[in-house]
């Protein structure tokens, strides 16, 4: 089982299907910060030790977010003419090919078909 933490830019039913399969969902939607900014979002996701999980590519800057120092960060990239349904089952599939250690710490980029892994440098 993974915690996620849910932006509010990913569709309700993700975090739904997510909690079908075990895992612990919080959604950024139904929380006290629902409408902060990219830095309150990534210290509530770093309080709560959960994998962000977001469609804001600001979160892949290693620079402001650097990969090692979080719980994992997740940017699912999609058109913004897929449904959500569609969305919600390509992230919920290609989160089920990862395992606890290609998340932990590591920056993920989801699109389409793809998978892009950013890890960090274990030292």
């Amino acid at each position: 089982m993974l915690k996620f933490v849910i932006d509010e830019d990913i569709p309700y039913s993700t975090g739904r299907e997510l909690k079908k399969q075990g895992h612990e969902v919080i959604d950024i939607k139904n929380s006290k910060i629902r409408g902060s900014d990219d830095e309150k979002v990534y210290n509530f996701t770093q309080k709560e030790r959960a994998i962000l999980l977001t469609g804001d590519k600001d979160f892949g800057n290693i620079l402001w977010f650097p990969s090692g120092r979080h719980f994992g960060i997740v940017i699912a990239h999609f058109p913004n003419e897929i449904s959500s349904q569609e969305m919600t089952a390509q992230i919920v599939n290609e989160l089920k090919k990862l395992s606890r250690e290609d998340l932990q710490g590591n920056l993920i980029i989801l699109e389409p078909g793809r998978i892009r892994i950013r890890r960090h440098n274990k030292k």
